[in-house]
C-alpha cells in the first residue's frame, strides 16, 4: 500500500469543482469519492493535480483556461430543428449526444433553440475556461 498518489491509484477523496465563481460539484460536506486514477473517472487534467499528493493532504489548484482544451468556434453548430425528433423538449443548458459520423457520436450543450434551428456546442463543457480544483484527500492505495 502506497501513501503517495500515482498515476494508477485508488484514492478517497472530497473535492470541489467551481468555475467563474461557481461551484459545479461538491463533495466536501458529504460522502467522499472513490476513484481509480487512469481509467477514466476523472478527467486527466484533475488527475494530474492528484499525482505525488499523499493521504491526509488538502489542495487548491488553478486549473488555467486551456486545462479542458481551448474553446474552438468549428465546434459550435447551428442545426436544423428537423434533424431532432419532433417531440423532443429542448432546453439550454441541456447535454445532447448525436451522430456525427457512421458508428460515431459525440455529446454537445444546446446553447440556443428556435422555432427552426439549434445551436449545438461540441466542446468540452470546460474548454477555454478557468476551473478551480479543490481536495480533501482522505485515502490512497
Amino acid at each position: 500500500m502506497s501513501d503517495v498518489i500515482k498515476a494508477d491509484s485508488l484514492v478517497t477523496l472530497r473535492y470541489r469543482l467551481s468555475c467563474d465563481g461557481r461551484e459545479l460539484v461538491s463533495t466536501m460536506d458529504a460522502r467522499p469519492s472513490t476513484f481509480q486514477l487512469g481509467t477514466g473517472e476523472l478527467a486527466p487534467p484533475l488527475e494530474a493535480c492528484l499525482l505525488g499528493l499523499s493521504s491526509a493532504c488538502q489542495r487548491s489548484f488553478d486549473l488555467s483556461p486551456n486545462a479542458f482544451g481551448a474553446h474552438n468556434a468549428d465546434l459550435v453548430r447551428r442545426l436544423a430543428r428537423s434533424e431532432f425528433p419532433a417531440d423532443a423538449k429542448l432546453s439550454v443548458g441541456e447535454a445532447v449526444t448525436m451522430a456525427i459520423k457512421p458508428g460515431q457520436q459525440a455529446s454537445g450543450l444546446l446553447r440556443e433553440v428556435h422555432d427552426d434551428s439549434v445551436v449545438v456546442d461540441l466542446n468540452h463543457p470546460l474548454a477555454g475556461k478557468s476551473v478551480r480544483f479543490e481536495v480533501d484527500v482522505i485515502g490512497v492505495i
